[in-house]
């Protein structure tokens, strides 16, 4: 008797009609996206391509053709002038006092209403509506409303109590501009603040607490460390807007008694003295700034996504 094998059945390959390719069905899916690419790029970086040619030339607006290529004549003045050097210097001062008494503010507020009580919908409702005021707004407000040595509110309240009737401006012009971009901005930090408090992990919270510490060990060893992150993403943010703020130092000083920073002395140069070359050259160092500090600031708000996804 003989044993026979059957062979395996042959397998039998479709093929298909080749589709269109994986960089075509790309294009097409970014081609809606295309029209809003163009604008940007008309919109932003033309301009911005357009500083940085005239940065490099020697243009007054009001002699033209007397215009002549300098190289970076422009930047070294910007770098070696004193009134310059002063108004980056008030930059770095108003960025870093504003943007430091902003986080501890903000953290204060935060731990405040993270508890439960009544009316704390109403409360964090009024306490975020500084940061909703159009800035300029806020500048008057706080100009002649607050500050105002005649009939502002401050005065006022001093001469209840009998008080000195100070000019706040005049007496401390930086300070004044500083309060009013920390009362602005103090909203803004307390709501990212107030946001990593509330995705702590309750567990490990209420373990700590199982185990005898104190509320005092908890925020130092516990909340504070899960609340690095979301602190250097509120620095970096704020320090983004309050290098380029403008309205309040325009609107409550005029730039005056020491208080111009350097968007200020941009608009001086190119509103006031017409010397394009040179507002274009310190202009362009307050977008490479902002882009520094930008970049930062992408890298920790990518980093907390990378933790958020992890404990999902």
């Amino acid at each position: 008797m003989t044993a026979t094998t059957t062979a395996p059945p042959a397998t039998l390959t479709v093929r298909t009609a080749p589709g269109p390719s994986n960089r075509l069905r790309a294009w097409a899916t970014r081609a809606p996206l295309l029209p809003a690419l163009i604008f940007m790029i008309v919109v932003t970086q033309l301009p911005f391509v357009a500083t940085v040619v005239i940065s490099f030339f020697d243009w007054n607006s009001l002699y033209p053709k007397a215009r002549h290529f300098t190289g970076v004549d422009n930047y070294k003045e910007v770098l070696t002038d004193a009134d310059l050097r002063h108004s980056v210097w008030t930059t770095v001062l108003l960025t870093v006092t504003v943007v430091l008494v902003s986080l501890v503010l903000g953290l204060v507020l935060a731990l405040l209403l993270d508890r439960r009580f009544k009316g704390r919908g109403v409360v964090r409702t009024l306490l975020i509506a500084p940061f909703l005021v159009v800035p300029v707004a806020a500048a008057l407000l706080w100009k002649h409303v607050l500050y105002n040595p005649e009939y502002g509110l401050f005065n006022g309240l001093l001469h209840y109590v009998g008080g000195p009737q100070p000019d706040w401006i005049s007496n401390t012009p930086l300070l004044a501009v500083e309060a009013s971009l920390i009362w602005q901005w103090t909203p803004f930090m307390m709501l990212i603040l107030l946001a990593g408090l509330q995705s702590r992990d309750q567990q490990q919270m209420e373990a700590a607490r199982v185990d005898g510490a104190s509320d005092w060990q908890i925020f130092r060893y516990l909340t504070l460390p899960h609340l690095r992150r979301y602190l250097e993403l509120g620095a970096l943010l704020g320090s983004i807007y309050i290098v380029q703020n403008f309205d309040a130092v325009f609107t409550i000083t005029s730039g005056g008694l020491g208080t111009a920073n350097l968007p200020y002395t941009v608009y001086q140069s190119f509103y006031q003295a017409h010397e394009n070359g040179l507002a274009s050259a310190a202009g362009v160092l307050v977008v490479i700034g902002s882009i520094i500090i930008a970049t930062f600031a992408l890298r920790v708000v990518s980093s907390l996504f990378r933790e958020e996804a992890g404990r999902a």
